[in-house]
């Protein structure tokens, strides 16, 4: 699959040879030029008959395309939880505004509180509606396969980290996945009502990846292992640090007796 982007020679039936001057992959519509600096031309790569420059035809998937990449993302992590690696999460949660979700792939031990100081590749809703691609070398639509093997390339030793056994963690994205794709994801979420303390034990929240599909009813998704209840501890600062010198220390304005 070659690159479409700004700057691709193109080659239309009526007009000739033109280059493009921007592309919107989410609707099929790209912008090009034909022989004038100051004028552009839309067409459409669905019915426009619009080919590269040595003749092979630009294709356009005529399918909605999913509108976040979740699912595709839980398809790639079970296949390489079946490969061994293992110590790869998924987490994902909707932005502040509820328009977009993003996602947070993140290797090594399994701390959910630890998450953002983990390794591993972040992305967003918002950008993936402008171009779907996950950012590591992938084309759009690229299939699971395909998305391993270009994770794989693009970041060897980050993937490596990921390399070891969490069979109980597995077992649990495993039975998600049977259970929501290729139609729904799991968000890691945890709604309240405003005002009002976390529930003890909220249901998970299921999202459906494309526009027109109906709620969804299936089984209800337990929380992943080592995650129950980590939202009802209390989450102490830690001690300040000791002092052999017998003065006090002060903490962010915390005084140590």
């Amino acid at each position: 699959m070659k690159a479409l982007a700004p700057g691709t020679v193109i080659f239309h039936r009526h007009r000739g040879y033109g280059v493009i001057t921007s592309v919107n992959l989410l609707t099929g519509w790209i912008a090009a030029r034909f022989g004038s600096e100051s004028r552009t031309l839309d067409l459409n790569l669905s019915t426009d008959d619009v080919e590269f420059a040595d003749g092979e035809a630009i294709r356009f998937r005529r399918a909605p395309p999913d509108r976040m990449p979740h699912a595709r993302l839980m398809a790639m992590v079970r296949e390489l939880h079946r490969a061994g690696y293992q110590k790869l999460y998924l987490y994902s949660w909707p932005k502040p505004s509820g328009l977009h979700w993003r996602w947070h792939l993140f290797t090594g031990p399994r701390d959910w509180m630890q998450r953002p100081w983990r390794e591993g590749w972040y992305g967003s809703g918002a950008d993936y509606n402008v171009n779907p691609v996950m950012g590591w070398g992938d084309t759009p639509g690229a299939t699971t396969s395909e998305l391993v093997d270009a994770l794989a390339r693009f970041d060897p030793q980050g993937l490596a980290q990921a390399l070891g056994r969490d069979e109980d963690h597995a077992a649990w994205f495993a039975q998600v996945c049977d259970a929501l794709l290729p139609s729904y994801m799991y968000s890691l979420d945890m709604p309240r009502e405003p005002g009002a303390p976390l529930p003890e034990m909220p249901p998970v929240p299921v999202i459906a990846v494309r526009a027109g599909l109906p709620a969804y009813a299936g089984p209800v998704i337990a929380w992943p292992p080592g995650w129950t209840g980590l939202w009802s501890r209390p989450h102490v600062l830690p001690a300040p640090a000791m002092t052999i010198t017998g003065e006090p220390d002060l903490v962010k304005g915390f005084q140590r007796s």
